[in-house]
């Protein structure tokens, strides 16, 4: 018996999971953009209008998206490796 055969339906398991994952990856990165964008935009009506609303001020709001978005173009630059072949 050829073991190629036999790991053949795990090999198209393996990629099955894998397109899924990169499905999700793709969401969770449009998610990421789309929330830092809207962070920001937050933070600076607060910033602007000098809200303060506990601890939470309009520039710790604008650091805070512009942390994310450094971490999702960095994601976006280097994106984890789903292929298994």
């Amino acid at each position: 018996m050829n073991i190629g055969y036999i790991l053949s339906p795990l090999t198209d398991f393996a990629r099955l999971i894998s397109e899924y994952f990169q499905e999700i990856w793709g969401f969770l990165m449009f998610i990421g953009t789309a929330s830092s964008f809207i962070v920001i935009l937050i933070g600076a009506i607060l910033l602007f209008l000098g809200v303060k609303i506990g601890k939470i001020t309009g520039s710790g709001l604008i650091l805070g998206g512009v942390i994310l978005a450094i971490v999702i173009a960095y994601f976006a630059i280097y994106p984890p490796d789903f292929d298994l072949g």
